[in-house]
């Protein structure tokens, strides 16, 4: 994989200009430009509307407990989680009612996340607000989409 298609330890800084808001695009999900590292996705999770953020931060806090080594970016308005050298494994995106998390080799993870897609390989979960995340199950699909070659999208 080449070294613009994998996730990328050094970060860019991303941020919006001081006092400005990220636009929240069609249901909610924020407009934040491309970025590697953390500091875009943090960026991201600070602008997502509402009981989305904290579950975006959730989400977040389980894939780095599970995976502290992940490596992070931003793109097309999502944040991506992967390993150096292994492609990306996860990303997720807010939608008006729910968000959507994508294991994007989520039909080999046992057992596969509920939500079929029309691409073979991916599956999805859907967090609606006041909903609980089944953390241990979340954190064991983590671990092995990590463990997976993941997508080299980028």
């Amino acid at each position: 994989m080449s070294d613009s298609k994998r996730p990328d330890k050094e970060a860019e800084d991303v941020a919006a200009p001081a006092g400005s808001k990220p636009k929240l695009l069609s249901g909610g999900n924020p407009q934040i430009p491309k970025g590697d590292g953390d500091a875009p996705v943090q960026a991201y999770l600070d602008a997502m509307p509402d009981w989305k953020r904290d579950v975006g931060r959730l989400l977040d806090s389980i894939i780095v407990d599970t995976m502290p080594d992940v490596q992070k970016a931003v793109r097309w308005n999502s944040p991506f989680y992967g390993v150096e050298g292994g492609g990306w494994f996860l990303s997720f995106h807010c939608f008006t009612r729910y968000i959507k998390v994508t294991f994007l080799n989520g039909s080999s993870l046992s057992p596969p996340p509920p939500v079929d897609s029309k691409h073979e390989r991916v599956r999805y979960l859907h967090v609606h607000e006041g909903e609980e995340l089944d953390r241990a199950q979340f954190a064991r699909w983590v671990k092995q989409a990590s463990e997976i070659p993941g997508e080299a999208l980028f």
